[in-house]
């Protein structure tokens, strides 16, 4: 039932919108319904009593849900907003049936659009980085978004083209993919987790075509350097040139039908371009592992239940080795383990001399990238960045993230789907 609370004016004066604050007179005592002045304590008891069985009688009326009241003095009516009492479940042993608690996973939902997760990756389908995509959103229904650059992957997230991006920064033989390094200064988006893929390379060419008929082999560079020493080996006595990335190399020769040029690429690419794998494996080292971050315009919650790594880039203007020193001590005195540190020119910086009263040039700044294995939750990392802090003239986190513990083995397999393709099986 609701609770309906009626405030007089002093003794004396009409009745008064509850709001209403008079300038003098006595106390806001409880009064009666008509507003009637009352002489004495017992007039005003018995009218009470009697009133107060008027309203029960009135609580049927009801305005836009609220009980209506009528008031006597001018016929207005008053909306009064009824108590709403939480109901108590016959479950649970009757406790109340009050919204369920906030978790971690809800303040960092993957955002769906529809019935997919868009992710952006660089190159174009079969590409390893839609790969690396596939093992790092583990769901039906990707929505992939080829882009032809790096640049242009961190826009399509930046502009809610894609809500994820999934681009290499490093290799296991080639060492970092700086380019994408420096886009992470760039741009604003946030690490949000890994994903360590084991690289495949095959030898791709068109139906019917031989290895002794092939006088050209195109791929990235950085297959071309990994495959260098087995396509040795092999025998094959081709030219060597770069392209943009490896599935797309495979795309060129089959859309252009070049008979006498092979590809380094996947096997997935040989499905979805038709061509054949003339040799399986062909990379130099079996532990050839790329890391791939995923990026994503907000940060995760850090966590302290799983493995965590966090990844800092951080810059000093002034000249000397101590920083270095100091900043890698404040890790090491806390025991946190650091994982990678290299170092990047940023940019040139125009001095003053004051000796010459002319201008000197800074030829190299360099930016300090770092990751550790540790959470952003932990206070042994906060206390840690917050010294860091006081030597440094620029400190950025670019991400706190889960570690990928399991890196995918060369049969996994992964579901992806592209906005110009049917669900497809990467090997």
């Amino acid at each position: 039932m609701a609770a309906i609370s009626l405030v007089k004016a002093p003794i004396g004066q009409g009745l008064r919108p509850a709001s209403h604050n008079p300038r003098r007179g006595g106390g806001v005592v409880r009064s009666s319904l008509q507003g009637a002045v009352v002489a004495s304590r017992a007039e005003w008891k018995s009218s009470r009593n009697e009133n107060g069985s008027k309203v029960a009688a009135l609580v049927s009326h009801s305005t836009n849900g609220h009980v209506a009241v009528a008031a006597a003095a001018n016929g207005a009516l008053l909306d009064l907003v009824p108590v709403t009492v939480t109901p108590v479940s016959s479950t649970n042993g009757g406790a109340r049936n009050l919204p369920a608690p906030l978790r971690i996973a809800d303040l960092c939902p993957a955002p769906m659009h529809g019935s997919e997760l868009r992710v952006a990756y660089q190159g174009v389908p079969g590409a390893y980085s839609e790969k690396a995509a596939g093992k790092a959103f583990s769901i039906k229904g990707i929505g992939s978004v080829p882009c032809d650059q790096f640049d242009v992957a961190f826009q399509a997230v930046e502009n809610w083209i894609a809500d994820r991006a999934v681009l290499p920064v490093e290799n296991s033989l080639g060492g970092s993919i700086h380019r994408n390094y420096d886009l992470l200064l760039r741009h604003r988006l946030h690490i949000v987790g890994e994903v360590q893929l084991p690289v495949h390379h095959c030898l791709l060419a068109l139906p019917g075509v031989r290895k002794e008929d092939i006088t050209r082999v195109i791929s990235h560079p950085q297959a071309l350097a990994q495959c260098e020493h087995t396509l040795t080996r092999m025998g094959l006595n081709a030219a060597r040139e770069a392209f943009d990335d490896t599935a797309g190399a495979a795309e060129c020769i089959a859309a252009n039908g070049l008979r006498d040029t092979a590809a380094i690429a996947s096997s997935r690419a040989a499905e979805l371009y038709g061509m054949e794998v003339l040799a399986d494996g062909i990379q130099d080292d079996c532990g050839n592992v790329t890391r791939f971050v995923m990026l994503a315009r907000e940060p995760i919650v850090p966590r302290m239940d799983r493995p965590f790594k966090t990844s800092i880039v951080f810059a000093h203007d002034k000249e000397g080795t101590s920083m270095l020193f100091k900043v890698l001590s404040a890790f090491a005195f806390r025991d946190i383990s650091l994982t990678k540190i290299e170092s990047r020119p940023y940019r040139p910086i125009r001095l003053v001399d004051d000796a010459t009263s002319g201008t000197a040039t800074k030829t190299f700044d360099y930016m300090f990238y770092v990751d550790f294995q540790a959470s952003l939750a932990d206070p042994r990392v906060q206390n840690a960045l917050a010294e860091v802090q006081e030597f440094t003239s620029f400190l950025r986190v670019l991400g706190s993230y889960p570690m990928d513990m399991t890196p995918m083995t060369a049969g996994s397999s992964s579901t992806i789907t592209s906005s110009n393709s049917s669900p497809t099986s990467s090997r």
